[in-house]
């Protein structure tokens, strides 16, 4: 698709473009929409920006607007310690292509968007602390066990994130979190054991496996 020179838009897939002028100048565009209204965000210069680069992109563009962002305030904000939601997108944006089903990709916005962004989506990463995360943790760490371990696993990979990407000074203590939060209860799928009163056709199936 870079071969393109003759004026026009080409499709990439996913909403992503490249735009060749009249003036030979060449560009990618992202494009999103919600509420059934489109709009396209740019991307930079196919010059200056490859096409993978440009792929991930247009990913972090669609998952701001899924998760109610603005894509043109994000990228002016660019530079600065980003937020959890804007993290989130950015993680989930470098991710998501390594799962392999939708309902994975799913998870991970469901469930940090109904425990963790009401009460952390807005505060910057280098300002998360662990007493902030048990706390969301501890609401729901007995009554929804799956679910809270979901969630501290998914903070856990964003902090990380945040910490590699020098947004963090310190790595999230999610183990520490971990251990100041009650045992769950434990989840036994196991049936409880009933006395068996076959021995003679189990005398009889050991005979035949004899024959």
């Amino acid at each position: 698709m870079k071969a393109a020179k003759r004026p026009g838009r080409f499709g990439d897939g996913d909403g992503l473009f490249l735009v060749v002028g009249s003036t030979g100048s060449r560009s990618w565009v992202g494009r999103v929409q919600k509420h059934e209204r489109r709009r396209d965000i740019g991307l930079g210069s196919a010059s200056k920006v490859t096409l993978s680069v440009a792929r991930d992109r247009a990913r972090e563009a669609r998952t701001w607007v899924q998760l109610g962002l603005d894509p043109m305030f994000e990228k002016r904000k660019a530079g600065g310690i980003p937020k959890l939601r804007e993290a989130t997108a950015k993680v989930y944006a470098a991710n998501r292509k390594t799962w392999r089903n939708e309902k994975h990709e799913g998870q991970w916005l469901r469930t940090l968007g109904a425990f963790a962004f009401p009460v952390i989506g807005d505060i910057r990463v280098s300002e998360i602390t662990g007493p902030i995360i048990r706390n969301i943790l501890a609401k729901i760490w007995l009554t929804k066990p799956e679910a809270a371990r979901r969630v501290r696993r998914r903070i856990g990979a964003v902090l990380d994130w945040a910490f590699a990407s020098g947004y963090r000074e310190t790595e999230a203590p999610m183990r520490s979190i971990t251990k100041g939060l009650p045992s769950q209860p434990k989840k036994d799928g196991h049936f409880a054991a009933m006395p068996c009163r076959c021995g003679g056709l189990h005398d009889q199936v050991a005979r035949t496996d004899l024959v």
